[in-house]
């Protein structure tokens, strides 16, 4: 299923749940010029191709949040059948897409491939997709490399798997450290300011302020 949505007219999303993981992949465009990035390609590949097709727009790179299975596992195969570069996560994750085959093997994931993506992304980076500009925090915790895309004009966040509603992300991988995800998180997203709205890697969307005040892991009540 997959749920379609705008902001302020000038990007269009559609959010495309894959595997049994339901990871939300995402795919985001330029509403003037209909082009268009998939974030988090994790598996389910003809799925997210039928949404581009759906929304007739333009795909011209393929975003990573971080290097974890759930959200990599289509990627080589996407990028292939669009011709289309990867960009990102930090280079910090580059361990997790050496070892995609493997991670795939332990949740049954066939087809998969390893892979290096095109564009490493860094503390202060910018990419655009069209006319829309996101500046790029590193947000290491739940991975090493974890990355959030953040776009100022719009008060929007993909902060992939680093913050959910009501959660935070798990910690007990390889490469984890809790703390160092909860110092990502108040030094680098709440700055953000209350009325920034994000998108996470499972479930809904939630805003810096809902989670400022209720969120368990920031209120200190969990």
């Amino acid at each position: 299923m997959t749920q379609e949505s705008e902001t302020q007219a000038a990007a269009g999303a559609a959010i495309i749940p894959v595997t049994l993981f339901q990871q939300n992949c995402m795919l985001l465009w330029d509403e003037t010029t209909r082009q268009a990035v998939v974030i988090d390609p994790g598996g389910d590949v003809p799925l997210i191709q039928d949404a581009i097709a759906k929304a007739n727009v333009n795909v011209e790179q393929i975003w990573l949040t971080h290097g974890h299975i759930d959200h990599v596992g289509g990627a080589a195969e996407l990028r292939d059948a669009l011709k289309v570069p990867i960009t990102g996560p930090h280079i910090a994750d580059k361990f997790l897409l050496d070892a995609v085959v493997e991670s795939g093997a332990k949740y049954g994931m066939a087809g998969v491939r390893n892979f290096t993506p095109d564009r490493w992304l860094e503390e202060g980076d910018r990419v655009s997709v069209g006319g829309l500009d996101f500046d790029i925090l590193h947000c290491p915790g739940h991975s090493p490399g974890s990355v959030v895309y953040y776009n100022k004009a719009m008060k929007f966040a993909h902060v992939g798997d680093v913050l959910f509603a009501g959660s935070v992300g798990r910690t007990d991988f390889p490469g984890c450290s809790h703390e160092q995800l909860i110092h990502s998180i108040t030094t680098k997203l709440l700055p953000l300011g209350d009325d920034v709205g994000f998108i996470c890697g499972h479930g809904p969307g939630s805003s810096i302020g809902q989670e400022r005040m209720t969120n368990p892991f920031l209120t200190g009540q969990a």
